[in-house]
């Protein structure tokens, strides 16, 4: 690669400046939010879901950033690639901190924390999620193949499923999905990008599991991500996908512990 020239140098920088300025504003507002809820509790659960979308807009801008780099110095800016993953990070985060983080877990076990967003409606949570996903798979895309975050993208592609799940209020859900009720096809939508995004979080894990680190914890994740694939089947009374997803998460237990006994052997 060829050296930059100071004149390059100076028109990016002029042309970033606006956007490090949006940048640093976004911020700005991120923590006075931030405050104001370590203050007053009061509606927290919305200011962090405004929180989290406003995190995803900074990730676009970090994406946009590293395009600017490519497109003017030939480079890119892994910096700002680094720092859009982290903004999905911290929008995953925010959800979680509403909702919770349990993967396989009744819905009564989680179900009071969503009452902080009762007020919420439907359409805007499958909006949300969407946006993180197409977020997400941005930033994997602008890394690359074979980048060295390729594994741990699991992780936040686990993240990502849970809060997808998690969000969808299950007490209403069942009446939502009424095709007379208005929103019915977003409803079945979000239940269909759900169940995908948790059977693709077992099949990560457990290829994360049998290529990379045959940690037995990623493993136990993709067993776990099964199980809540077959609970959400359940409780949708869609008898022969549960089955199917039990039959499945077994076999898998069973390799899990099998695998687990002979490393075990070898270490004793």
């Amino acid at each position: 690669m060829g050296k930059i020239s100071d004149e390059a140098k100076s028109r990016y920088s002029e042309r970033v400046k606006e956007y490090r300025n949006v940048v640093e504003a976004a911020l700005k507002r991120e923590q006075a939010v931030l405050a104001t809820i370590e203050q007053n509790p009061s509606g927290a659960g919305y200011k962090r879901i405004a929180l989290a979308d406003e995190r995803l807009n900074l990730a676009s801008i970090y994406l946009v950033l590293n395009r600017i780099s490519l497109s003017m110095l030939n480079i890119k800016n892994e910096s700002f690639l680094n720092d859009a993953r982290r903004s999905c990070y911290s929008s995953v985060i925010f959800i979680e901190e509403v909702v919770s983080n349990l993967i396989d877990a009744p819905f009564s076990d989680y179900s009071d924390r969503l009452s902080e967003i009762e007020s919420l409606p439907d359409p805007k949570r499958y909006a949300l999620i969407r946006k993180l996903g197409f977020t997400i798979q941005s930033v994997v895309d602008d890394y690359g193949e074979n980048n060295k975050w390729r594994w741990s993208f699991v992780e936040l592609e686990g993240r990502f499923a849970t809060v997808a799940k998690n969000v969808v209020d299950l007490k209403t859900l069942i009446a939502g999905l009424d095709p007379r009720v208005p929103g019915y096809e977003m409803r079945l939508a979000h239940l269909r990008l759900v169940k995908g995004l948790l059977q693709r979080s077992a099949d990560r894990y457990r290829e994360r599991y049998e290529l990379a680190t045959s940690r037995i914890d990623d493993f136990k994740q993709a067993v776990n991500f099964l199980l809540a694939l077959k609970r959400l089947h359940t409780l949708l009374g869609e008898t022969q996908q549960a089955d199917a997803t039990k039959r499945k998460a077994d076999v898998w237990k069973a390799k899990m512990e099998d695998d687990e006994k002979r490393a075990e052997a070898k270490r004793g």
